[in-house]
């Protein structure tokens, strides 16, 4: 390690916060660190490299699974890049599916507001799909 720093500073260079690192430690994201002295975790460009990629997946919505098998292919830089990219394409399935329900979801919201009579709430629409007693159909019916 070339430069060895405290967990705050790894914390100011990633914008990841002290407990989220000491989070990606125990559950073997980031290697243990190693410590000074008195017993301070010290850390250098290398951790700090690592825990940006982490931080940037979990940014893209990758779950930690997905993040450390991408770690360990970039641990593994010989090797195709096939299993990275069959990570990322279901990523992106799950984000269009995400697209999906979100467009549903606001034309139930527009149906609603352009349905509003103005008037007394016991005409509006707003209030009365809320109130429907029926919940199986509708964007969020899936959920």
């Amino acid at each position: 390690m070339a430069v060895e720093a405290t967990i705050g500073w790894l914390s100011k260079r990633t914008g990841v916060k002290v407990p989220t690192i000491r989070y990606y430690e125990q559950v073997g994201l980031l290697p243990e660190a190693a410590r000074s002295d008195g017993g301070q975790r010290l850390y250098g460009p290398a951790e700090a490299d690592r825990l940006a990629f982490i931080r940037h997946a979990r940014e893209l919505g990758f779950d930690l699974k997905a993040i450390r098998t991408l770690l360990s292919l970039q641990d593994r830089p010989q090797q195709t890049c096939h299993e990275a990219d069959a990570i990322a394409r279901a990523r992106l399935k799950e984000v269009e599916q995400r697209i999906a329900n979100l467009q549903a979801l606001k034309a139930e919201l527009e149906r609603m507001v352009e349905a509003c009579a103005h008037g007394s709430v016991a005409q509006c629409k707003v209030i009365e799909t809320l109130a429907a007693r029926d919940h199986t159909h509708g964007p969020l019916a899936d959920h």
